[in-house]
């Protein structure tokens, strides 16, 4: 009974959040104001304290502009945590646009919707995602191109680095800058996190996003560790698949070297 009052308790707390920034969000993005990418900073740092996402930090922002983030996917979480630790922007699937509250949240944040099936589209999405790079703002892709079940990096999909490329032309120093970061989801309640609650950690496809943020409300007390790895510099002539390829090997070594404890302290 205790749990279930404290899902009520936290979802209202979220609710009444949300309805007092919401209209300055809108304002900020009305007026294209900076406080349009710190406001969300603030509503995703509140949501982790008190869904209760305690966020371990290891390694450092890349500070060089234009930059991309490239993370493992496991939930919805990771969107979170980033935006808890970051001034960013996030790309995502278009039918994300239309969910239920994640949606709405997704636009206030101005979010680059992507449709991934349409390829004569991908041309325009790819220039704005490096228009906004180029303009400051830090990108996350998740390269995987859909969620796991956190504990393990699929193949990532090259094709999404284009936006990297495309940035090059409009980069002062001629450089992408692609920081390889990840994500894992290591304790419950300051013990390891065994197999009974490895569920918490990912969201694949076919478990409801109800049932799941139902699980992670009530279980209240989840540790992610976060890492930001070795930079990885996308300059004229690059080779995508390369770049690719070592942001995907320094993405699974720092998630394997979380889930079996060797970066915890």
């Amino acid at each position: 009974m205790i749990n279930w009052l404290r899902v009520a308790l936290v979802l209202l707390v979220i609710a009444i959040m949300t309805l007092l920034l919401a209209p300055i969000q809108l304002l900020a993005l009305r007026f294209d104001w900076k406080l349009r990418r710190r406001l969300p900073r603030l509503w995703h740092g509140l949501a982790c304290r008190l869904i209760g996402i305690r966020i371990r930090s290891h390694g450092r922002l890349e500070r060089h502009r234009p930059l991309m983030i490239a993370a493992n996917h496991a939930s919805w979480k990771d969107i979170l945590v980033l935006g808890a630790l970051a001034d960013v922007v996030f790309i995502a699937k278009t039918e994300v646009s239309g969910w239920p509250i994640f949606g709405l949240l997704a636009r206030l944040q101005k979010s680059i919707f992507v449709v991934r099936e349409e390829k004569r589209r991908t041309g325009d999405q790819v220039s704005e995602i490096a228009e906004r790079m180029a303009d400051g703002e830090i990108v996350v892709l998740f390269p995987e191109g859909t969620t796991s079940d956190g504990n393990r990096v699929l193949d990532v999909k090259t094709s999404l680095f284009g936006a990297a490329a495309a940035a090059l032309p409009l980069a002062p120093e001629g450089v992408v800058y692609v920081q390889p970061v990840a994500i894992a989801y290591t304790r419950v309640h300051g013990m390891p996190m065994g197999r009974y609650h490895r569920p918490l950690a990912g969201w694949p496809g076919d478990v409801g996003m109800v049932p799941h943020l139902l699980g992670v409300l009530k279980a209240g007390a989840i540790d992610v560790d976060v890492s930001f790895g070795e930079v990885v510099e996308y300059r004229q002539g690059g080779n995508r698949k390369q770049v690719a390829a070592l942001v995907e090997k320094r993405i699974r070594s720092m998630l394997l070297d979380h889930l079996r404890g060797r970066l915890w302290r």
